[in-house]
């Protein structure tokens, strides 16, 4: 059970839990609005590495939320920039499968995008993928390319469904390489550190919001965070009675968990 007492900051995760591809979820606004009207802070924090965190600033104003700033956005690709600059001196030769959000934080930071003599390879979500951008991909891996995922969701919440993610063009290139990845994005710590730092507040005193039991739940109780599962994105009841994962209180959506907040 949540004590809403003891929540001092709040994490959330945006498809799923925010909206599915441009339809917001309900709730979306009533919930920025509870969150300021308690002066909590809050990040969002998002597996999808194919969008940079202006495009989500750009995305939440036209949905009509004003007033987040772009470091309050946290997504598997600022995450691994933060790898990248840790342990590649800037201008790296770097190669990049995945949308153009990807790219532009790679270079940003000071890395040297190709196609040939890559010293890494990063993966992350490219709705326009091809076979050739995977066969590119995965020579440069063999041929000695270090190989980084953003993240490894096999699928993505769409208005029509469930979708294929990352993780599916992620487990492509490892069956075609015979490599593993190193992961960043949740459920490893990295990102969830991340958020901590930025809204200095105690694990324990936390809240992931997420829609993914293996991901966002998971991830965040490694941590120490205190977890809600919305039923609006991935996760369903059926995976709640079989999974071995459970969050601290589960709500049909937004609008039930705050009228469990009082």
């Amino acid at each position: 059970m949540l004590n809403f007492t003891e929540i001092h900051s709040v994490v959330m995760d945006m498809d799923g839990v925010l909206w599915l591809g441009d339809t917001p979820l309900p709730g979306f606004a009533a919930f920025f609005e509870h969150l300021r009207a308690r002066n909590l802070p809050f990040a969002l924090a998002t597996n999808n590495s194919s969008k940079a965190p202006a495009d989500y600033i750009a995305k939440l104003e036209r949905l009509g939320i004003t007033g987040i700033d772009e470091f309050q956005i946290l997504t598997s690709g600022t995450t691994a920039i933060s790898y990248l600059k840790t342990n590649y001196p800037a201008g790296s030769l770097m190669h990049v499968l995945g949308g153009d959000g990807l790219r532009n934080l790679i270079t940003n930071a000071g890395f040297t995008l190709t196609d040939h003599g890559a010293q890494a390879v990063i993966v992350g979500l490219d709705p326009h993928l091809t076979y050739e951008k995977l066969r590119r991909a995965a020579l440069l891996i063999r041929a000695g390319a270090n190989f980084i995922a953003t993240n490894t969701d096999a699928t993505i919440p769409s208005p029509d469904g469930l979708a294929p993610g990352a993780g599916s063009i992620v487990a492509a290139l490892k069956t075609a390489t015979d490599c593993t990845p190193t992961e960043m994005g949740k459920p490893h710590a990295p990102m969830f550190q991340a958020a901590l730092q930025l809204l200095n507040t105690p694990a324990e005193n936390t809240l992931m919001i997420g829609d993914r039991l293996n991901t966002d739940i998971a991830g965040a109780q490694n941590v120490g965070l205190r977890t809600a599962l919305v039923l609006t994105g991935v996760a369903t009841q059926f995976d709640l009675v079989t999974s071995l994962v459970q969050p601290d209180a589960v709500y049909a959506d937004l609008p039930a968990l705050m009228a469990a907040w009082k």
